[in-house]
């Protein structure tokens, strides 16, 4: 995630660093290869300017076609936003048509993680455009809080003390054909719990169950 030295200027919204691998072109996930990732950070702050998102929020409208969820965990918020990307969907239906392309094996999103079972659609014709990008932000508390963690500056008092310089960071874009929030991955859910790379969230039984209900008639498009 995107640490660095806390200055006097104060965004409201800034993307982190670990956000950044939607603008690579290697990377997995969603892709966003047309537009910058300053121009992007800049969207995004003009279309939630007015938006408090501190309020509890489910799936309400804002202007510009927005919609606020509230995330897994007090410090995590979800905004969707029509596409004004390249992205295409990350997710879609299994179907007896794409059934035969799907795929299992393990996988981590970063060096430093654990690798865990995953299954994935590889489609032939490639995946679809996005009609929607779903913004998955943490709270600045929330970052400082991990990097505390991932820096060890606890452990070590001497080590320089790093800052999220923003009120939310984005952590994650996905590609969807919808507004609607799609639960993370059961796994995911399990590797934040048990801080392997993730932000330490205890599992919440009725969102696991209702992530198991999703993925098992959904599958991830690479």
């Amino acid at each position: 995630m995107s640490i660095q030295e806390k200055t006097d200027i104060k965004m409201n919204i800034k993307l982190t660093d670990f956000a950044m691998k939607h603008f690579e072109r290697k990377s997995h996930g969603t892709k966003i290869l047309n537009v910058t990732s300053e121009d992007f950070e800049k969207r995004i702050q003009s279309l939630l300017a007015d938006v408090d998102l501190s309020a509890s929020s489910k799936n309400i409208p804002h202007a510009g076609g927005v919609y606020v969820h509230d995330g897994y965990a007090p410090f995590c918020k979800l905004v969707a936003v029509p596409n004004f990307t390249d992205a295409r969907v990350g997710s879609v239906p299994i179907t007896e048509s794409n059934y035969q392309y799907l795929r299992s094996g393990y996988s981590s999103r970063k060096r430093d993680e654990l690798k865990v079972l995953t299954r994935w659609l590889e489609l032939p014709l490639g995946k679809p455009k996005a009609d929607w990008l779903m913004i998955v932000l943490y709270d600045k508390n929330q970052i400082d809080t991990e990097a505390r963690k991932d820096y060890s500056v606890d452990q070590d008092p001497h080590k320089k003390m790093y800052y999220f310089d923003a009120d939310w960071g984005i952590i994650t874009i996905l590609g969807q054909s919808h507004s609607n929030e799609e639960p993370m991955t059961p796994m995911t859910a399990i590797r934040n719990a048990y801080m392997h790379g993730g932000s330490g969230a205890p599992i919440d039984e009725s969102y696991y169950k209702r992530s198991v209900d999703f993925w098992q008639t959904n599958a991830i498009v690479k």
